[in-house]
């Protein structure tokens, strides 16, 4: 493994690939989304967001040896529909009353293709946990006008619900189900170096 600094304040080279500099980062949530899409009805998406997580992210020296902890309250749910919300809330779903949070705990990185990075991690839904893969992308750093260092990442994955024990559902009459069982994540971060 070969580094080079780019700045000192920001970013380093290894092995050719841009990579932030190494420390650990709180994600900041005002400037961050973690988000999902589901099938709905066979024909189209539903979109959804959560707005309360916390988390951090800590770049070690040697890349793969880098760590994600995410924490997930799950009530702050938002589809855009205060009733479906609430019924995403109840036992039918999240049962957010039993488990009022979701987390992710990375348990290996890898490069994948180009200059993308697959992040191997535990995720705990319902009392349940199970392996997943999320592939990130770096997308920079900065420094704000007041003086912190922020990194910024793309992460995509995808989970069967129903392996979580979220599984309820409606058939339709022209089959098929209401809800799909397939659920992409879509995760867009900005960290702050502590």
């Amino acid at each position: 493994m070969t580094e080079t600094i780019v700045s000192p304040s920001s970013t380093r080279t290894v092995d050719g690939v841009e990579l932030p500099v190494t420390g650990v980062y709180a994600l900041d949530a005002s400037h961050s989304h973690v988000g999902f899409a589901v099938r709905h009805l066979m024909v189209s998406k539903v979109r959804g967001q959560f707005t309360k997580f916390s988390g951090t992210v800590t770049i070690a020296e040697d890349p793969a040896a880098s760590s994600v902890e995410v924490e997930v309250d799950l009530a702050s749910i938002d589809t855009n529909d205060e009733k479906r919300d609430g019924h995403l809330r109840s036992a039918d779903f999240f049962d957010t009353d039993t488990h009022p949070t979701m987390t992710f705990r990375s348990t290996g990185v890898r490069r994948g293709k180009g200059e993308r990075w697959i992040l191997t991690g535990d995720l705990t839904l319902n009392d349940v946990t199970r392996p997943i893969d999320l592939e990130v992308s770096y997308e920079g750093s900065a420094t704000s006008p007041w003086g912190a260092s922020s990194i910024g990442f793309s992460a995509t994955g995808k989970l069967d619900r129903e392996e979580f024990g979220v599984s309820w559902n409606q058939s339709l009459e022209t089959g098929g189900f209401l809800v799909g069982k397939d659920v992409t994540l879509e995760i867009e971060a900005e960290a702050i170096l502590q």
